[in-house]
């Protein structure tokens, strides 16, 4: 689902909102969750799942071209976990 689809679909859930108005509160959503992954912060959305930063340490990689080898520096990248509510619904034998 993209951010376009996520908007039409809780605009269409909730006729009382103007789409604008869900269009941004989903922007501002997304831009406080960037916000405190960049800050270095976790967010834990109770039931659905905890974002945070782990850092990648640096590795010797292989260029898929030539296979030659290449020093890749570490990084922090982020990372999801899912809710126990969140994987006991995606595990159900309905």
């Amino acid at each position: 689902m993209t951010k376009s689809e996520l908007i039409a679909r809780l605009a269409a859930a909730n006729p009382h909102l103007y789409q604008r108005d869900v269009e941004r509160i989903v922007t501002t959503i997304i831009e406080e969750i960037s916000g405190a992954l960049e800050r270095g912060d976790r967010v834990e959305l109770r039931g659905f799942g905890a974002f945070s930063v782990k850092e990648r340490g640096a590795r010797v990689g292989r260029n898929p071209r030539t296979g030659e080898a290449v020093d890749v520096d570490s990084k922090y990248v982020p990372y999801f976990k899912t809710g126990k509510q969140l994987r006991e619904k995606l595990n159900t034998d309905e």
